[in-house]
């Protein structure tokens, strides 16, 4: 029987780790984490509405249990961090349960050669109609659809539709816009899309919105496609939003 939790002599030897959650019907990954002492176990005994929690009920349903692997251990926290990261970006977030990238990805993490030359060589733009710039970088990952993009630009955001009113939604990661949808109309966070936090528990909708629209003409996308925005950004700033010519 596996266990559920370690010995302390076990927990002084791991320090830190990265663990995997793996379906047993197949083999399959759901969910990657990271922690010390007896972090792996504690989702086990979560309640929490988070889709990692469901797949695991899901599983006690069937009278089956995750499989629990460490796939690295002994290593400091700031190692544990990266090699999670790097774990997420080799699976993909549309196979983990997981509800955002790992510590670094933004920056640095998966990309093909492409996009990754053309993101360190984008150049520079300046936008001209009223639009909002809204950072993806948490919830990108490597071969997003536009569709899968438009989601995770649009929902759910504490801005005021009655202060600015953009014509236009670019999203960015890594300073880049990888795609721009034309803003039909705000709507109170949570109408269109469920909104979540980072490990997928509904949060509540007060000060926060969301649009509807649809992917901009091709005469605006292709003058922003691809193009840098960094220099919009201010250095340090946490904010995903920043509003141009509103």
């Amino acid at each position: 029987m596996a266990p559920n939790q370690f010995s302390p002599k076990t927990r002084e030897q791991l320090k830190f780790y990265v663990y995997l959650y793996i379906d047993p019907r197949d083999d399959s990954v759901f969910y990657v984490g990271k922690g010390n002492n007896n972090r792996c176990f504690s989702h086990l005994k979560d309640k929490s509405e988070t889709a990692k929690v469901r797949y695991i009920e899901e599983l006690h349903k069937l009278g089956l249990s995750p499989r629990i692997e460490v796939l690295r251990h002994g290593i400091s926290a700031e190692e544990a961090l990266q090699a999670e990261s790097a774990a997420i970006d080799l699976l993909g977030l549309h196979q983990l349960t997981n509800r955002v990238r790992g510590h670094g990805s933004s920056a640095n993490g998966r990309a093909g050669v492409e996009e990754l030359s053309a993101t360190l060589d984008a150049r520079d733009v300046q936008v001209t109609p009223p639009s909002i710039l809204i950072n993806i970088n948490k919830n990108f990952f490597h071969g997003m659809s536009v569709h899968e993009i438009y989601d995770a630009t649009r929902s759910a955001w504490n801005v005021n539709p009655e202060r600015h009113s953009p014509d236009f939604a670019m999203s960015v990661f890594r300073g880049v816009v990888r795609e721009v949808f034309e803003i039909h109309a705000w709507v109170p966070g949570g109408t269109t899309l469920k909104i979540a936090d980072t490990e997928g528990r509904a949060i509540p909708r007060l000060s926060r919105w969301e649009f509807v629209g649809q992917v901009a003409p091709q005469t605006v996308r292709k003058l922003y496609l691809g193009r840098s925005v960094a220099h919009y950004s201010k250095p340090g700033s946490q904010n995903p939003i920043r509003y141009l010519n509103c």
